[in-house]
């Protein structure tokens, strides 16, 4: 092998921080979710809400990406996109989807498996009045997941939204939206040592939140 392989090999850390029992749990994954987003933030995680969206497209390949959760509640999971993109053509041939959040520094994922619906038009407005300036115009300027010539290209699609909308509102662009992953499960993993982990899962059911532990 290289050294790079080598090194990779060898790359091991014993995860000792915790551990999750059943009586740990709370009574639905939402609750829970908030319980552990907390504690992120108040690791000083950067970005707790950076979450990989995987979806899987009519071609069946799969892709992965990472994007910024905006929002959740008891409908889902929330984040926002070009729909032209990617992503987008991906949900919109098959709306089943999982979410990954990965905290590695507290020792701790979180995994949700879903189907994303798109959010209605007046939330997607509400949520881009409130984007900063620089990410309205950008939305407009970019035609995600396109291939472009080079930088400058994308600098000068920049500039000229930019004089588009000089002293004026930036309306939301019609291929922008956004979408609510309504969880069919909902994972939390705590690393344990000995790579026994603690995985405990909820899965929805027609009365409610089952759990069950899983196998690290």
């Amino acid at each position: 092998m290289s050294e790079l392989s080598d090194l990779l090999a060898a790359a091991r850390e014993d995860y000792t921080r915790g551990g999750l029992a059943e009586e740990d749990l709370a009574p639905d994954p939402y609750a829970m979710f908030e319980r552990w987003y907390d504690d992120a933030r108040a690791a000083g995680l950067h970005e707790p809400n950076a979450m990989v969206v995987s979806t899987v497209g009519a071609d069946l390949a799969p892709s992965s990406r990472i994007v910024l959760l905006k929002g959740f509640s008891g409908d889902g999971f929330v984040f926002f996109t070009n729909l032209s993109s990617r992503k987008g053509g991906d949900l919109a041939d098959n709306p089943r989807c999982s979410l990954l959040f990965p905290w590695h520094p507290i020792e701790r994922q979180v995994r949700v498996e879903g189907t994303a619906t798109p959010l209605p038009r007046p939330a997607v407005a509400d949520y881009f009045a409130v984007r900063p300036r620089g990410s309205q115009l950008g939305a407009w300027a970019s035609d995600q997941s396109r291939v472009v010539p080079g930088r400058e290209a994308l600098a000068a699609s920049y500039d000229e939204v930019e004089r588009r909308f000089a002293g004026g509102e930036v309306p939301v662009p019609e291929d922008w939206g956004g979408y609510v992953v309504a969880p069919a499960s909902v994972e939390f993993w705590q690393g344990r040592p000995s790579r026994m982990h603690d995985r405990l899962l909820y899965r929805r059911s027609d009365t409610g939140w089952t759990t069950s532990r899983l196998a690290p």
